[in-house]
């Protein structure tokens, strides 16, 4: 077992990275923080004879202590600039991307897909209830929403959080490496029934989706609206 859960979308390895890079930084901080505090307790411990040395601070050691930790964060700013813009920038939704409606309301998830028109906001859109169907292999941009409070769609194996936030809708995307099931979480504490609020992220093969839309009355199939999407001006 690792330190993270299981990486199943495109960009995980990324996103760990920065982790374990942020991890390896503040893990060399606190073990040397410990060691002067543990220095300082046995070298300046009482001992009777022995006056204590006053002192008023050391501008060299201050400017080291603040100038070290500012360099620090802007590196790591640096390096996470690029990952960013690539999952959350204005412009980084692949314009293949399949999209699924999710609306958080206490205390459920509620997945929609376009019905066999072709368009979402009709009659004939598919819903379910804690369940998140996507092909594997593919981008999917799934548009956030709440009925009432604050909710944190948290698919960890994913490496995706993003804020449900009422009056707002707010688009995340990825992209699934592997089929099976995976775990679907409201991250932030939404109310008594918090913890009941969780679902699961089903990732089929192409073949498997398209069976999939056509058994719930959804549709098109997928390839037919990657291929719709694409020929949109």
């Amino acid at each position: 077992m690792g330190w993270l859960p299981e990486a199943v979308s495109t960009y995980a390895g990324q996103i760990d990275g920065i982790f374990y890079l942020i991890l390896a930084i503040t893990g060399v901080i606190f073990v040397g923080v410990e060691a002067v505090l543990l220095w300082f307790v046995l070298a300046y411990r009482h001992r009777e004879g022995r006056e204590a040395y006053h002192t008023h601070g050391n501008i060299k050691v201050e400017v080291i202590w603040t100038a070290v930790p500012a360099v620090l964060v802007v590196l790591i700013g640096v390096l996470s600039i690029g990952p960013w813009l690539e999952i959350r920038g204005a412009d980084s939704i692949p314009d293949d991307a399949y999209a699924v409606d999710m609306t958080a309301k206490q205390f459920e998830w509620n997945a929609t897909y376009v019905g066999s028109d072709g368009e979402m906001g009709t009659d004939d859109d598919v819903t379910q209830r804690n369940q998140l169907h996507i092909p594997v292999g593919r981008p999917v941009v799934v548009t956030l929403r709440s009925e009432d409070v604050i909710h944190s769609f948290f698919l960890p194996q994913f490496r995706v959080k993003q804020d449900a936030v009422p009056g707002m809708e707010t688009p995340v995307w990825f992209e699934a490496t592997q089929e099976g099931e995976f775990q679907l979480a409201c991250a932030e504490l939404c109310g008594t029934g918090h913890t009941r609020m969780g679902g699961r992220v089903i990732v089929h093969s192409a073949e498997d989706f398209d069976a999939w839309l056509l058994a719930e009355g959804a549709g098109p199939p997928l390839e037919a609206r990657l291929a719709s999407t694409n020929d949109q001006p």
